[in-house]
């Protein structure tokens, strides 16, 4: 079965389309918390001042949530040290705990990688590796096994990236971009541009360094961010793949070059012997090192309800805590919607009021890596028209679909109409 009859048995697709309507009701806070001092490790507890991007109360240490009547209690088994549940389509953060906290990301910084230079090579676009783009892969990184020499796919690429959390991967990648040094550049520069002012990179996979931190605000930020665009939300719903294996002669003597499967380590998209599969998930990404602990960034959809949750470094040592943690969070916040008032929003990026003034256009509004394939699917006007249609094309060998699904009681079903409100301060912009 290939991947993409997989993907869509087990996940939705968010359509770029409903992620945006971010309800920008207020100015953006002024304060943001200065730019972190290198350090080793995190501290033990929140700082006494936080940023109050998206608003003061997310600024505040400890859980921010509004009870009143009829609104479901917290989660009481919650160790995580920082955690967020967010509207998807409104942007309303309808509870938070050290939303703002720094705290390494390990791998679900590479959200804001893929972002960043997702856009850059079309997915048909071949490399040959060479060796110093895998010399400076960080000791005991997640791997999905590429090797000097064989020439992979840019799509072959971002597959390892998502799937595997493979750092051999990102580093291609990044010697493609023109270097690691100029796509951490780049990334810093990215993050700024979404307001995600918690965040200073330093590896761009993530890998434990000195002075690298992000914040479950930002982290969620990234993933709203990506999910507008066609590829990144297909690599992040992919359940398994086919990977490109290393050359070698068969018994006749005859080069030849095999795969191999791998199989994506969200744990709630793929499940696990002690985790089942969440109803109505699509991604994000996870991440586990040293100094992070476990992190990871979900979005799932039910009932009509698209809900993005970052849970950072539980306290557990349970098995798959991130993930158990965060299903109860999409649970609270799934029986929540509706019915709780918001304690903060996440924020648009800054360009985005310029870019929704009357008359603008986007040029590379194919919703994929690279501009697309040319066939004009997912073109749409932001400025005539307060609605987009989804374009209703699949991936390829490994990928997911690229067709807004949503999961109603187990089964796949096609998203009636493929139009969706676009939020007019915050267009449509597939890449």
């Amino acid at each position: 079965m290939s991947a993409s009859k997989k993907t869509a048995k087990r996940t939705l697709l968010v359509t770029s389309a409903t992620l945006l309507s971010a309800a920008l009701t207020a100015p953006v806070p002024a304060f943001a918390a200065p730019k972190p001092t290198p350090s080793a490790s995190p501290s033990v507890t929140p700082p006494a001042k936080m940023s109050t991007v998206g608003g003061e109360r997310l600024g505040q240490a400890g859980t921010q949530v509004n009870l009143a009547d009829g609104v479901p209690v917290i989660p009481k088994d919650l160790s995580a040290r920082s955690w967020i549940v967010s509207d998807a389509e409104s942007g309303d953060v309808l509870a938070a705990h050290n939303a703002h906290w720094r705290l390494p990301p390990a791998s679900t910084l590479k959200m804001l990688f893929a972002d960043t230079v997702l856009p850059k090579f079309p997915r048909t676009l071949k490399h040959k590796v060479a060796a110093d783009e895998l010399a400076d892969v960080g000791a005991g990184s997640s791997m999905v096994g590429i090797k000097e020499k064989e020439t992979y796919t840019v799509h072959d690429l971002w597959l390892g990236v998502f799937l595997r959390s493979g750092n051999d991967a990102v580093h291609v990648l990044s010697h493609m971009n023109g270097g690691v040094a100029a796509t951490v550049k780049e990334m810093n520069e990215h993050a700024e541009e979404l307001q995600a002012l918690d965040t200073n990179v330093v590896s761009p996979d993530g890998y434990d360094e000195r002075g690298q931190v992000s914040s479950a605000y930002d982290l969620t930020l990234f993933a709203r961010s990506g999910l507008q665009k066609k590829d990144f939300r297909e690599y992040c719903s992919t359940v398994s793949a086919k990977f490109p294996g290393e050359t070698k002669k068969n018994k006749k003597g005859k080069l030849v070059r095999g795969s191999f499967e791998i199989q994506n380590t969200n744990r709630l998209l793929a499940g696990a012997p002690d985790i089942s599969v969440y109803q109505g998930i699509a991604g994000v990404k996870n991440g586990n090192t040293t100094n992070a602990g476990a992190t990871f960034t979900g979005v799932a959809e039910r009932g009509g309800k698209v809900l993005l949750v970052t849970v950072m470094n539980p306290e557990k040592a349970e098995h798959n805590e991130v993930y158990k943690e965060t299903a109860r969070l999409l649970d609270w916040g799934f029986r929540a919607a509706g019915k709780v008032q918001p304690v903060g929003e996440l924020v648009a990026p800054k360009g985005a009021e310029a870019s929704a003034q009357p008359g603008s256009t986007d040029a590379a509004d194919s919703g994929e890596a690279g501009g697309g394939s040319g066939d004009g699917a997912g073109k749409g006007d932001s400025s005539a028209s307060p609605v987009a249609k989804a374009a209703a094309t699949s991936g390829s060998d490994g990928g997911g679909m690229g067709v807004a699904l949503g999961i109603t009681g187990g089964v796949v079903v096609l998203l009636a109409g493929g139009a969706f409100l676009i939020n007019r301060r915050w267009p449509l912009r597939r890449r």
